[in-house]
């Protein structure tokens, strides 16, 4: 969440005009009214706090003195009833306050270009050149048909649509990719391996800003009397590792990779993707996060972002890093790079992965701190990018190394991973 004196004590139409550029309409006169009633109800408070410890002074003294106090007494009793109802309605004051900053989203920063949406992100660079193919294209969905590899149908009657069940080599091909990524991220770009639950509980989502603006968009289930919620990425468990924590400056930055399943519900994308792998309810994905210093997160979206890029040079899959603009950005993002992969069925690139610096934006929700160089606790800024989706991966490896016969095969880097083997999906097979 936004630092409260920004809206508070600085001038909002500074913030306003930025979260603007974000799609927000911030309400300044509604977030001023609260203030001001916030302000005059506290005054008011320290000022009855003042006057009921100045009467029972009062109170005490007449009584040693034998005399009548029951003036003062009635006096008294009068200041406390006021006061519980002044602290009464500072306290729901203070709760509109902060419901309204978790609902507002993170500012972008200075060098994020403004607009509306995709449409307005910056391409920064390319890397590869697309295939050119002398037979029809297939998409990944008619190349996983043979032998029901990819299979939408049975995954619809066991669970609904946007499922799939992946059978043979399909299946060993998409864990390959997972344990590719993870090897890449942990023993060539250092970030420690961390298995997280899938399942957590509201302060943990709320710490990373999936709550409560974004429910709709999360499976929940209720367990007892308790609610808790599927992840829709790892980086939600990854960054709560953080939270309540003051970490020793010297171990920062703190580099962690995870795979995990992701659920999303996708309230608000109905009618997009709906064929195949590309948007899923259930996908599995390999996070990277990394929890920094402040005059280390900048150097640290590079690298991660660098990271996630690797993984795609090794596939050869050619793709483009995008530098998202303010309308296009996540809620918790201050800078946001997309790398979007090659899909030839599409004859245009998609995403694949997201790298963003949130800044303390998320740190202010955790309350992840460190000790600066004077002792006093301090902020940290958080960053999580996608290093990448193993799915989209799957879809492109299929897509950029299919044959004419509608075998595919298999990029040299996933051979070891894969025992050995070159083609899947081919003839016969």
């Amino acid at each position: 969440m936004l630092d409260p004196n920004l809206l508070r004590q600085q001038l909002p139409e500074t913030a306003a005009r930025l979260l603007q550029a974000r799609g927000l309409q911030l309400d300044i006169s509604a977030l001023e009214s609260l203030e001001s009633e916030r302000k005059s109800i506290q005054v008011r408070t320290q000022e009855l706090q003042n006057l009921r410890n100045t009467r029972s002074k009062a109170i005490g003294m007449a009584k040693a003195k034998g005399e009548d106090v029951s003036a003062l007494m009635a006096e008294v009793a009068g200041f406390a009833d006021e006061l519980k109802e002044m602290e009464s309605r500072l306290e729901v004051i203070r709760t509109a306050q902060s419901d309204a900053a978790l609902q507002i989203p993170n500012l972008p920063d200075v060098d994020v270009p403004l607009g509306e949406d995709e449409n307005d992100n910056v391409e920064i660079n390319r890397w590869g050149e697309p295939r050119r193919f002398d037979f029809e294209i297939k998409d990944h969905v008619d190349l996983g048909l043979r032998d029901r590899a990819l299979d939408a149908e049975t995954a619809a009657k066991l669970s609904g649509s946007r499922f799939t069940v992946l059978r043979g080599e399909l299946a060993r091909l998409h864990r390959a990719l997972a344990q590719f990524m993870l090897d890449i991220h942990s023993v060539t770009h250092g970030y420690t391996e961390v298995n997280v639950p899938l399942i957590v509980n509201p302060e943990t989502m709320q710490g990373t800003g999936q709550l409560p603006k974004f429910e709709d968009d999360l499976f929940s289930l209720q367990i007892g009397e308790h609610k808790r919620y599927l992840i829709p990425t790892s980086e939600v468990p990854l960054t709560n590792i953080v939270r309540d924590e003051i970490v020793d400056a010297s171990q920062l930055p703190l580099r962690m990779t995870a795979h995990s399943m992701c659920f999303r519900a996708e309230a608000g994308s109905g009618g997009r993707d709906v064929r195949g792998m590309i948007r899923q309810h259930q996908f599995e994905k390999v996070e990277l996060v990394s929890i920094a210093l402040p005059s280390q997160s900048d150097d640290e979206l590079e690298r991660m972002t660098r990271a996630a890029e690797t993984v795609l040079e090794k596939l050869g899959l050619p793709y483009r890093r995008m530098l998202l603009c303010t309308g296009d950005m996540g809620f918790a993002a201050a800078k946001t790079y997309d790398l979007e992969v090659w899909l030839p069925s599409q004859g245009m690139y998609r995403e694949i992965s997201s790298c963003s610096n949130c800044r303390d934006f998320q740190a202010r929700r955790l309350q992840a701190r460190f000790r600066n160089e004077s002792g006093k606790p301090e902020l940290l800024h958080t960053l999580n990018g996608s290093g990448t989706a193993v799915g989209r991966a799957l879809v492109a490896v299929l897509e950029n190394y299919q044959n004419a016969d509608g075998s595919v095969t298999v990029p040299a880097v996933l051979v070891p991973y894969m025992g050995g083997t070159t083609e899947i999906l081919s003839a016969g097979e």
